[in-house]
């Protein structure tokens, strides 16, 4: 195992929560709908971009808005969301994370942030964990995004090594198949029946350890 590749919402805090109330914020500013909670499993591990659009098509407003107005739309969901995320503290890193980052600091595995969210430098600043990650790779440098493969592709790139040597962690269908088509190793945190495709999929954080990635990448590499 040459490196791992880590989502980061979902997988290293839980910045979710945050999402969606930016989204609901805009939702009912800009378009006069509330959305559901359930509408909130259609925004995970998508851009910024994709969201919105499922947004709008949710809103009945399809084709009423012009590129310059839906990136200004974008631009206005991300303030609402960088000013909740400034509340983040290390106490949000999720449980087993901390430890599984200084065991693979010391067994000298390079580790790559690939995320849908463009918020990543400040969201792991806020963390204190940006040391552990050497670089960080979001929708802006690659074609395209989850569930393409070009995330992690780009990301094990970062680090000069095959994606087949590294092992992926996310927690979304759409991470997975990224992984998978990266031709990484993926271990997915979440539901076995959600997470199916997943070469591995443990129920929480807490379950992943530097052994645990060894292990699922010696049996599942390609």
């Amino acid at each position: 195992m040459d490196g791992v590749l880590f989502d980061l919402d979902g997988v290293i805090t839980d910045t979710a929560r945050f999402h969606f109330a930016a989204w609901r914020q805009l939702a009912q500013q800009a378009f006069g709908v509330s959305l559901p909670d359930s509408f909130e499993a259609e925004l995970k591990g998508i851009s910024r971009e994709a969201s919105l659009q499922r947004i709008v098509a949710f809103a009945q407003l399809d084709g009423q808005y012009t590129v310059a107005q839906l990136a200004a739309l974008a631009n206005q969901k991300n303030e609402n969301y960088v000013a909740a995320i400034k509340q983040l503290t290390a106490a949000d890193i999720l449980p087993g994370i901390q430890p599984l980052l200084v065991a693979l600091k010391a067994r000298g595995v390079p580790m790559v942030i690939a995320s849908a969210s463009k918020n990543a430098p400040l969201i792991l600043d806020r963390l204190a964990l940006s040391a552990y990650f050497t670089a960080i790779v979001n929708p802006n440098d690659v074609h395209q995004g989850k569930p393409a493969p070009d995330i992690f592709i780009a990301a094990a790139q970062k680090i000069a090594v095959n994606p087949r040597k590294c092992v992926g962690l996310e927690d979304s269908v759409a991470g997975v198949a990224a992984i998978n088509a990266a031709g990484a190793v993926s271990v997915a945190i979440g539901h076995a029946s959600e997470l199916s495709a997943a070469a591995v999929v443990v129920p929480t954080t807490a379950a992943l350890t530097a052994d645990l990635l060894e292990q699922a990448f010696e049996q599942y590499q390609h």
